[in-house]
């Protein structure tokens, strides 16, 4: 089988995730002569866990004092946050910087 790859995307390899994707995610890249941006991906990976630490208290604490509404929107919110620290520790894994 012949994997195929977009015609307007050029092949990356492992050395270009390990230097870094300039431009990466940054809508304003480029304006004012500003420096390529690159990914902060631990800040983003304590954020997470900042995140579903919280939500998990949250979630316990909205159980144990009969918020049912709480409880249960606490632990949307953590699945949530632990979705996305899967994610970025897949990235790191991956050899981006950040």
């Amino acid at each position: 089988m012949v994997k195929r790859q977009r015609q307007d995307r050029p092949h990356r390899t492992r050395a270009d995730y390990e230097r870094g994707l300039p431009d990466y995610h940054d809508p304003t890249a480029g304006f004012g002569g500003a420096a390529p941006a690159y990914s902060a991906l631990t800040l983003r990976a304590v954020l997470a866990v900042f995140g579903l630490v919280f939500a998990a208290g949250a979630a316990w604490i909205g159980f144990a004092n009969a918020f049912p509404m709480l409880g249960w929107a606490m632990v949307v919110v953590a699945v949530i946050a632990l979705v996305d620290l899967v994610w970025v520790l897949y990235r790191k894994w991956r050899g981006e910087p950040g």
